[in-house]
């Protein structure tokens, strides 16, 4: 999210007024932990995108700077976050093999392929680039019909890819809140623009995944001044003709969590569906990282 300006100094108010020291509003049900994230690195920050593996534990963090780091999380007999080891944030590549240079850096969205391979959407320029390994060149996969007219800092923050290999992505805005978000889908070689998901009062879509049981999974922000944010996560069924009306599996009140732009879906060792959330902290002090985890419903 390009706003960051805007974002740090409204929060750096919201510091300022106190409000993060009243009391803490109450957690949806579900919720497992909030972890406060740091590490010492001059790259760390700026999260937007996570991918958590099957095991719960392994995962790539995805920087709105074009760059990334891998890592491995360490759980209590609970499940519970103790702690987060990771590798060093590093540069992604372009196709050129050089690091993405500034206006083409701001990587927002992250699909993990079963082979291991990695696709990533932009908003600075609307594209999606897919990497062989996050070390490597990657390969840009064509511009899609719309991807050029999308509005510079509202393009493809959420990615998700299927059990099939299909990519889906759709941009943080719809242009009108009564209008759908479109969704774009990677299919044989070529974009289609025939999907579409219903938009919601105000939120605006930030990450998106499929979790093991075949849904999608919407993370939706609000952001409200002052008050800060808040969060929402929609499942959706895709079938013949579409995706459904959806449904509502959480929604945070206003302040809980920071600016949650990433979403991981998984399950636990006792086969429970797991959402891994984590927050873009801007690179200011006023914000945090965060990795918030919350139970859902099957």
């Amino acid at each position: 999210m390009r706003r960051r300006a805007f974002l740090a100094v409204t929060a750096g108010l919201v510091l300022i007024a106190g409000l993060e020291g009243s009391a803490s509003p109450t957690p949806p049900p579900g919720f497992l932990d909030t972890y406060r994230w740091k590490m010492d690195d001059p790259r760390f920050g700026g999260f937007s995108g996570i991918e958590v593996a099957a095991n719960g534990r392994d995962f790539i963090a995805l920087s709105d700077k074009g760059a990334y780091t891998t890592g491995r999380i360490t759980r209590d007999d609970a499940g519970r976050i103790k702690s987060i080891t990771a590798n060093p944030v590093a540069l992604l590549q372009g196709p050129d093999g050089n690091p993405l240079k500034p206006g083409m850096s701001d990587s927002e969205g992250i699909a993990l392929a079963a082979d291991g391979s990695v696709y990533v959407s932009f908003e600075g320029r609307a594209r999606v680039l897919h990497y062989p390994k996050l070390n490597a060149k990657p390969k840009a996969l064509p511009i899609a019909d719309g991807f050029k007219t999308m509005q510079r800092n509202s393009a493809l923050e959420a990615l998700a890819i299927d059990a099939n290999g299909v990519i889906y992505t759709l941009p943080e805005r719809s242009g009108a809140e009564d209008k759908p978000f479109p969704v774009y889908r990677f299919k044989a070689g070529k974009w289609d623009k025939r999907l579409q998901i219903p938009r919601s009062g105000n939120y605006l879509a930030v990450g998106a995944d499929f979790g093991p049981d075949g849904e999608f999974y919407l993370l939706e922000r609000d952001f409200r001044g002052l008050a800060g944010f808040s969060s929402r996560l929609r499942r959706f069924t895709l079938g013949a003709k579409g995706f459904d009306d959806g449904e509502t599996l959480l929604e945070t009140p206003v302040g809980l969590y920071d600016n949650l732009e990433g979403v991981s879906i998984w399950r636990d060792a006792a086969g429970r569906l797991t959402a891994t959330m984590i927050s873009d902290d801007n690179f200011t002090f006023f914000l945090r990282t965060q990795i918030v985890e919350y139970q859902l419903p099957d």
